[in-house]
């Protein structure tokens, strides 16, 4: 492919393509002939038909008609800048990653996102936030793919794709859960697992003021490594240095479409950089097992919290975002976010949420954007080596590695890093037969609701929360689902359950014991056949429920070194 005239080759170059100006470029067909104007086609005769010839005019239309990739199942409408990442205060006592020395920096680039619209639907409605970070490392890219809450409606893995269905459109109606909310509330009301989520939704943090005005949180344990093999649980937040805001629903009507996009890109584009602080919360192997014999808080549950006065938040570093897309398709849409993106040092805990989004997420970008998804400038790690492996070809494949072997070579042979995590005492005490598991819903569960309710909420807003709730079920077609979510929301809380009943002018559930779900195993049912799931239980059949509830317990991590680390590196 030489040539003794390199020709315009230097103009395709994606930074340079990126920074051009219109008045600096040279209008082309696609193969890069001149054109001398966009709007001419070629016909028979003046009056005649179009003729087929003219690859300006198909290949402009052909073009036209596939400009449009599959937009995300969830998380579809966003917003993005890009930023640069800084290490404050080192986590090298708990991590190996490079990026955590003191002052390192890395660039990023931020997606925010609502979770159940469409690529058009309202920035002001009330949904959970995404809140997903790429961060491109010198030992390639770490994706920290979170939210602006620190729970989620489930811990089961297999709901992921039911409930989702449930805060689409529906397949007759086709209408949202703004005009019907029949299917939002009928899987609430039998997963109950859902209450602490749906206490944070239906509160005021269900509408944040724009993307600046939230923290963001991992909701997931991960585990952290050490240079001595030494490793700790842990949970990352981002806590947003411009406060939090939120919009009432009264008042949501109020902003355009777009607001949080563009408070964003203007906000941006002024020079009022947003930043967030980067900050985790850790805990021993030990310290995990002691916390569910003690409090029943499960570290592998996505509806549980960990308690801040036991497990204080660490500072680790600083992000702001300090540049604008240029181009919103090329790095917002395009972007590719991966929780299995993961580097040196920061590795997956055994949630089983997590385990699913770490297979689920590059399969939905193979199918949005491609095979070669990673090849995209957006999506492409910049470590601080020339990396090589032996994946090849693939629709677009555009760095194909040259020549260089597709296979483990003996003439021409790659070169390798030492391997600096002991995989095998990081994850070595699984050891089990295989077992099928489904949840099951007990006191525990309501207890950080429950807080939530008596000690954070304040009078005003407990009453927006009756409203925000009242309001949302007054398209629920099914009283029978009101009653059974007012009692899942007794067990929250009397004064809670009494208010919306006053609201909805429906006499709820006495609480849970005598109620029975299709989604979740009730342990706190008065009868035994109320606890088992959907009627399952048939004889010489074990049932998918567990004694722990799928939490760590007292020998879990049996031969490893616990406590070495202490709570956030402290002794």
């Amino acid at each position: 492919m030489s040539s003794l005239h390199t020709s315009g080759d230097k103009y395709r170059n994606y930074l340079d393509d990126r920074a051009a100006k219109a008045q600096d470029t040279v209008y082309t067909t696609s193969n890069g002939a001149p054109v001398p104007h966009p709007y001419e086609s070629q016909r028979a005769g003046e009056n005649g038909p179009l003729l087929l010839q003219d690859f300006h005019l198909i290949d402009l239309l052909s073009h036209f008609d596939r400009e449009r990739i599959p937009e995300r199942v969830v998380h579809a409408k966003g917003s993005g800048a890009h930023g640069v990442y800084r290490t404050t205060d080192s986590l090298e006592d708990l991590c190996l990653a490079d990026m955590f020395q003191p002052g390192k920096e890395c660039p990023i680039t931020v997606r925010f996102s609502t979770v159940g619209g469409e690529s058009g639907s309202h920035d002001c409605v009330r949904d959970p936030r995404g809140f997903s970070i790429k961060f491109r490392t010198d030992e390639g890219n770490w994706d920290l793919v979170a939210n602006n809450t620190p729970v989620f409606f489930l811990r089961d893995p297999a709901k992921f794709p039911y409930f989702i269905h449930t805060q689409k459109r529906d397949p007759s109606t086709h209408l949202t859960h703004a005009d019907d909310s029949t299917a939002f509330w009928d899987y609430l009301s039998q997963n109950p697992e859902s209450v602490h989520q749906v206490m944070i939704l239906m509160g005021d943090r269900g509408i944040p003021d724009g993307y600046r005005h939230m923290h963001g949180y991992l909701g997931h344990t991960v585990k952290l490594i050490n240079k001595n093999g030494e490793w700790v649980y842990c949970q990352f937040h981002m806590k947003s240095q411009q406060g939090i805001k939120f919009i009432t629903q009264e008042d949501s009507a109020n902003y355009s479409p777009d607001y949080s996009q563009k408070d964003l890109y203007e906000s941006i584009a002024k020079g009022d950089f947003p930043k967030w602080t980067l900050e985790v919360q850790t805990m021993t192997p030990k310290q995990a097992e002691e916390l569910w014999e003690t409090e029943k808080i499960n570290v592998f549950d996505l509806t549980h919290i960990w308690p801040h006065s036991k497990f204080p938040l660490r500072k680790v570093g600083e992000f702001e975002l300090n540049e604008n897309a240029a181009n919103y398709f090329a790095e917002i849409e395009q972007i590719c976010f991966n929780p299995a993106h993961m580097v040196p040092g920061i590795e997956p805990s055994a949630d089983p949420v997590l385990q699913s989004r770490l297979f689920s997420y590059p399969d939905t970008h193979r199918h949005r954007v491609g095979v070669n998804y990673q090849q995209l400038p957006v999506n492409a790690p910049r470590p601080n080596y020339r990396m090589a492996n032996f994946q090849r070809d693939g629709a677009m494949a555009f760095l194909n590695q040259g020549s260089r072997p597709n296979y483990l070579s003996s003439i021409q042979p790659i070169s390798f890093k030492d391997r600096q995590v002991n995989l095998d005492k990081t994850h070595a005490h699984f050891a089990s037969n295989a077992v099928t598991f489904l949840s099951e819903i007990r006191p525990e569960d309501f207890n950080a609701p429950r807080n939530l309710w008596e000690k954070v909420f304040d009078a005003k807003a407990k009453e927006r929360f009756i409203g925000n709730v009242s309001g949302h079920m007054a398209n629920c077609k099914e009283e029978e689902i009101i009653k059974r979510q007012i009692g899942i929301f007794r067990e929250v809380s009397e004064d809670l359950a009494s208010r919306l009943e006053k609201a909805t002018g429906v006499k709820g559930y006495p609480g849970i014991k005598g109620m029975k779900f299709n989604g979740t195993h009730n342990g706190m049912a008065r009868n035994e056949g109320d606890r088992v799931a959907n009627g399952m239980g048939a004889k010489g059949v074990r049932l998918s429920r567990g004694e722990a509830n799928g939490a760590p317990v007292s020998g879990a991590h049996k031969g490893l070194a616990n406590g070495q680390n202490g709570t956030n590196g402290v002794h």
